[in-house]
């Protein structure tokens, strides 16, 4: 077998290793297979090239233009992925792991493309939050937005999943507008390498929005500024190691950490054996330990149990165990492939004997191995290890030492208190899993364990046709943890955008504040189009276009009739008296939904136009009550524009009902699809 040079990518130019470079062995053979590494990589120029090329080009793009771009990438992946797989072997990876690290970091890209058109604006501006009035008649008002950060992101990731693990950062980086520099861990950097080989050559993101070191990093972080981030996955001592990096403190540079700890699952009291909870429960800690080698950050070490229900966690997890097939990762017959590296073999084995001090073992062979395919002492190949620790009051390594690979310890506890307490001693965790079927203890465990988990899994019986398993964390939920998780957070939707972004109070007259965010705030100028808004296309309409509708008086047979229509006799519009009694009305008032058919009947144009369709109302609230004999009147204005195709675009209009004093009776905002 030939071996690969694995090349970084800086400042535009791909780069062999140089001879200082590390050798990369299969975790099947033992075999080198590549060499990567180049002490010569001037980071200065790598930084410099992301900050003055790929950053301005990506801020001159809207959110919905990085989310195209992350959707096109993604698919431009997908459709390459088999070659994907086929590197990946050698890292230990089955085919099943493949669907996690792979298939698992496109679908993330690609749920970061759906979000950035769903719940961004198409501008380069993003609004958090509500306005704030700041002045008694309005003309000073506050906003938060975020901007993109104008460095670079520099993202530091683990061996285990060597796609997934890049495309999960880059994609919420790419969406904020910031040019990254990936750094993956070098034992599987050449199946790193061929991904972004594939995005480069795709031609897909613009210069400089994508470099890559395969090797170490030198003293880049040594030049990072304010506008700089970093983002880590890997050893807790490693995280801390980086965090404390003089320049780090000194600039306050973004450090996001996502750290290895020491996760459990806790087992109900009420899921004793035969129940389905019960048998749940076994299944899911035994995938985990055996899932990418029980090389997850997310992966069950420590097993929660009833003290009474010990010795048949112990026996039905050994029997499950016991049917793993351990083998070359290429046999479809393969349950679990090697770890990624004898090194990694060797420290795997040394951890498993510290815990072996504490607690027996009961499950599985530290010293022999039963291999399909491939040479147990070549390879990377170790058995499942299943500890028991009798003691988890006074045990020390089976709460802060993790064996990364297929090893966890089960532990009993006497109550749900003496669970919360084993639970918490991991001093801060990624993930958490509870399998009950009782919601009070569910809560007892949530409220008692929460603070120090980033994440918790609730399963039973009702949930677990659908639900997607302890260790997954899913692009719409922060994944991190408190302590010795890393105290930081990835993913978890837009969340993860605004790591990368700069919040910022915004405060001036309305318009202002709509000329910079896009937004007609209320109190900002009001644009006369002469013709009816309903009648102009999608292109047409500019924010603040505002139509003031004619007046239209409430009568007594209004209510009545409405409430006989649509069978709404709630008293306060029915009883005169009954509403008199309510501490919130005069007397009958009018339906709130009569306020609303009646405001859209005075600012409709009936005949057929652009608008296409009422695609919902938000934010609605009724400020006054209305009585038989007041007149209403409807203010609309375009208050956002955001384009959904080559056919159409929604409006967001601010729509304001206002009785003859002028005085609100409601407020709202109503969505159309408008003809382009």
């Amino acid at each position: 077998m030939s071996v690969q040079f694995v090349s970084s990518f800086a400042a535009g130019d791909w780069i062999a290793p140089s001879s200082g470079a590390r050798s990369i062995a299969s975790a099947i053979t033992g075999d080198v297979i590549a060499t990567a590494g180049n002490d010569a990589l001037n980071v200065q120029n790598m930084l410099d090239y992301g900050r003055t090329l790929g950053g301005p080009a990506l801020r001159k793009m809207t959110f919905h233009d990085r989310a195209r771009m992350l959707k096109a990438l993604a698919l431009h992946l997908r459709e390459h992925r088999k070659v994907l797989y086929s590197a990946s072997f050698n890292t230990g990876a089955t085919q099943t792991d493949h669907l996690i690290d792979i298939d698992g970091g496109i679908g993330t890209m690609l749920l970061y493309a759906s979000k950035g058109r769903r719940e961004m604006p198409d501008s380069c501006v993003y609004l958090d939050g509500e306005a704030e009035q700041l002045s008694r008649n309005g003309t000073f008002m506050g906003r938060h937005i975020c901007n993109p950060l104008q460095g670079v992101a520099v993202h530091i990731n683990a061996f285990n999943f060597p796609v997934w693990g890049m495309l999960e950062k880059l994609a919420p980086t790419l969406l904020a507008g910031v040019p990254a520099i990936v750094k993956p861990a070098t034992n599987t950097c050449y199946v790193t390498a061929l991904c972004v080989r594939l995005i480069i050559e795709s031609g897909i993101l613009p210069d400089g929005a994508l470099q890559l070191v395969c090797g170490g990093l030198g003293d880049m972080l040594d030049h990072l500024t304010c506008q700089d981030a970093v983002a880590f996955t890997g050893a807790a001592q490693t995280a801390q190691k980086l965090r404390a990096n003089p320049r780090i403190i000194a600039n306050a540079v973004r450090f996001t950490a996502e750290a290895d700890s020491l996760n459990a699952s806790i087992l109900g009291p009420d899921a004793a054996p035969g129940t389905p909870e019960f048998d749940l429960f076994i299944e899911e800690v035994s995938r985990e330990m055996t899932t990418k080698a029980g090389q997850k950050c997310t992966a069950i070490r420590r097993i929660i149990v009833p003290h009474s229900d010990t010795d048949a966690v112990i026996e039905a997890l050994s029997t499950r165990l016991a049917k793993i097939q351990i083998g070359d990762p290429r046999l479809p017959s393969t349950d679990m492939g090697p770890l990624v590296s004898l090194d990694q073999k060797r420290d795997v084995l040394a951890k498993a004997a510290l815990l072996a001090t504490e607690a027996d073992q009961v499950f599985g062979n530290r010293e022999v191995v039963s291999v399909a395919g491939a040479d147990p002492d070549k390879g990377a190949f170790v058995s499942p290890l299943l500890f028991h620790c009798a003691t988890p009051d006074t045990a020390t390594h089976s709460h802060t030492t993790e064996a990364f690979g297929p090893v966890s310890t089960v532990m009993g506890y006497q109550d749900l208190d003496h669970a919360v307490t084993l639970a918490n001693k991991g001093q801060g965790s990624l993930v958490a899993s509870v399998i009950t079927h009782d919601t009070d203890v569910a809560r007892a465990l949530t409220l008692g364990i929460g603070a120090f988990h980033g994440r918790l899994y609730l399963n039973n019986r009702d949930s677990m046709q659908e639900a997607t398993g302890h260790g997954a964390p899913l692009p719409h939920m922060v994944h991190g943890g408190p302590g010795r998780a890393g105290g930081g957070e990835e993913l978890g939707g837009i969340r993860a955008v605004k790591h990368y972004m700069q919040r910022t109070a915004l405060q001036g007259s309305p318009d202002m504040l709509t000329a910079i965010t896009g937004h007609w705030h209320p109190g900002a100028q009001e644009i006369d189009a002469e013709t009816h808004p309903f009648t102009r296309r999608f292109g047409e309409l500019a924010v603040g276009e505002t139509l003031h509708s004619s007046a239209r008086e409430i009568t007594l047979d209004d209510i009545e009739h409405f409430a006989k229509f649509t069978g709404d006799t709630f008293y306060a519009h029915m009883d005169e008296e009954a509403a008199k009694r309510n501490p919130f009305f005069p007397g009958r008032v009018a339906h709130g939904y009569l306020l609303l058919s009646f405001a859209a009947g005075l600012f409709v144009e009936p005949n057929e136009g652009p608008v296409l369709a009422n695609t919902g109302l938000d934010s609605l609230r009724f400020m006054k009550p209305v009585v038989a004999g007041d007149h209403i009147k409807v203010r609309l204005t375009v208050k956002h524009k955001t384009k959904r195709n080559a056919d159409y675009g929604e409006v967001r209009w601010h729509v304001t009902a206002l009785n003859q004093d002028d005085e609100k009776i409601a407020e709202y905002d109503l969505l159309t699809m408008v003809a382009y």
